[in-house]
């Protein structure tokens, strides 16, 4: 029985070991995608300055901020993550080269992902964004040590200010868990903190991600060529020609010309402009028709399909809220319990080897990976599952830039300073760790939540729930009546000529003979 006893803590730990290599593996190769992400948009100015002191500072922020996005990134891919290994699991139930994927290490990625978002979003952004600011105190010797004492005093101040604010919150809604507060910090206030912090994601992303998906259909738009109704582009790109060539010459002849009492830096935007409307149409005059004529209404087909599934599976989660309880987003409290359960075996039976062994069994395997698929549909409904999910944070991250609030922090290449580019990882980390939440409280995929994902407050709230899908079909479905139609609406209007019309004339007070005969008259 000792034999056993240690066979079984040897391989303990060498399934620890192996999850530890996997997960530094994977957040490298997230922390290297990151930080190119970031030195693409990052201003070169502020890292090749002649004060090495700056130039270390902003260095340091940066690999903080390098930090942030690969948490975010990874926040991204925890669901996707785990609905795939269920279904590979699933897939190859007894497959060896599959041992090492199992529910100890998808439970551990959650844990980390969750601890790393507390640190980032708590400790490491404003710590950067003080530690950018800083200068050092008056009379202290100035250099890097001085910022990172100002920093780290500032930040106590802030750690000091939130924790009064969310205590007195916490005091108002629940006197035992404020006490509790004061006497196990990490048990209770990072945790209550967090969840207000997700439940703030949550919103902004019931906010953002239905204005997102009917701003995807103008963003992948713009990046297609798409087809014109009854246009000659060889005409348009002709007489946008003769409109660059004209104020070229106006910009070249200086100050001998009389058009040098124009506005000089109007016109210039004009030139610009027009010469990417050139640039564009030649574009389309070189594109095949397969890709004129095919690649854009299929793209636009894609995007339509998955907004509807989206909203489909949000109306079909609202009627499971009111029929089945179990439909509720909540975490695995049931699988937190069997892990107590084990332990109080293991301590309790240690002389017995077939308990020992039913604990390392209930260590390593989580009872709800790998036994069934997640969906309905089976593999294919799983994948499906993935790609919503990711086209809903590409929607929600389309959707927080194109708002008018949050416009000034779009990034730019090369010229992003560095609080602008705390900001976006901020942000992004905050939209990010709130996805798997969104997700299961909508019902895009079934998957639980693990670890303390599944321990906010809200997710038991009925009313809450029942609410957020709502306003979240809600929205989606008007957004995408509103973009479907106006697009229909402009496409029409600049095919049959109406948007030449002066502005003193209503285009919607033309009556619609009116236009039926200009269509037809193109036609023939």
């Amino acid at each position: 029985m000792e034999t056993d006893d240690v066979s079984v803590r040897e391989q303990l730990f060498h399934n620890r070991v192996r999850e530890t290599i996997i997960c530094v593996l994977l957040f490298t190769c997230l922390y290297m995608v990151s930080y190119l992400i970031l030195t693409h948009f990052k201003k070169t100015a502020e890292f090749v300055t002649d004060d090495i002191e700056d130039a270390t500072v902003n260095k340091i922020a940066l690999w903080l901020c390098t930090f942030t996005l690969s948490v975010a990134v990874c926040a991204v891919l925890l669901l996707p993550i785990s609905i795939l290994s269920n279904e590979v699991l699933l897939t190859f139930p007894h497959s060896y080269y599959m041992q090492w994927l199992n529910g100890s290490l998808i439970h551990g990625l959650w844990n980390l992902v969750f601890l790393f978002s507390n640190l980032s979003l708590v400790f490491l952004m404003p710590f950067a964004y003080f530690f950018t600011e800083s200068e050092g105190f008056a009379g202290s010797k100035k250099g890097v040590m001085a910022r990172v004492y100002e920093a780290v005093v500032l930040l106590l101040l802030l750690a000091l200010l939130v924790l009064g604010i969310v205590w007195v919150a916490s005091a108002l809604l629940h006197d035992n868990i404020a006490r509790k507060s004061l006497y196990d910090l990490w048990e209770y206030y990072l945790p209550y903190l967090y969840s207000g912090i997700s439940l703030f994601g949550v919103l902004l992303l019931l906010l953002c991600t239905p204005f997102g998906l009917s701003r995807m259909f103008s963003v992948t738009g713009s990046l297609l060529v798409k087809p014109r109704l009854l246009e000659d582009v060889e005409d348009t790109l002709s007489c946008t020609a003769f409109e660059e060539d004209s104020l070229s010459r106006k910009l070249n002849c200086g100050s001998t010309s009389c058009w040098v009492k124009l506005d000089m830096e109007t016109m210039k935007k004009e030139h610009q402009t027009v010469r990417s409307k050139r640039v564009a149409l030649e574009m389309r005059r070189k594109a095949s028709p397969w890709q004129r004529n095919l690649g854009y209404p299929l793209a636009m087909l894609m995007l339509l399909a998955l907004t509807v599934m989206c909203v489909l599976m949000v109306c079909f989660n609202v009627l499971e809220l009111l029929l089945d309880e179990t439909a509720m987003p909540r975490g695995m409290e049931v699988r937190i319990l069997q892990k107590r359960t084990c332990k109080h075996v293991m301590y309790g039976m240690q002389q017995v080897a077939i308990s020992v062994y039913s604990v390392y069994s209930c260590v390593l395997k989580d009872p709800h990976l790998g036994m069934a698929s997640f969906s309905m549909f089976g593999s294919l409904g799983a994948a499906v599952q993935v790609v919503l999910i990711l086209y809903l944070m590409v929607s929600s991250v389309v959707g927080f830039y194109s708002s008018p609030l949050f416009t000034g922090l779009l990034p730019r290449a090369q010229d992003t300073n560095l609080t602008q580019m705390i900001a976006n990882c901020v942000s992004l980390l905050i939209l990010s760790s709130a996805l798997p939440v969104f997700s299961r409280t909508l019902g895009i995929t079934r998957f639980d939540l693990l670890g303390d994902f599944g321990r906010y407050n809200w997710l038991g709230n009925f009313y809450i729930v029942f609410l957020y899908n709502m306003l979240f079909a809600g929205l989606t479905s008007a957004s995408l009546i509103k973009t479907v139609t106006w697009a229909v609406q402009r496409e029409l209007i600049r095919a049959f000529g109406l948007h030449r019309l002066p502005l003193t004339v209503s285009r919607s007070t033309v009556p619609f003979r009116l236009l039926l005969a200009s269509g037809l008259s193109k036609i023939q």
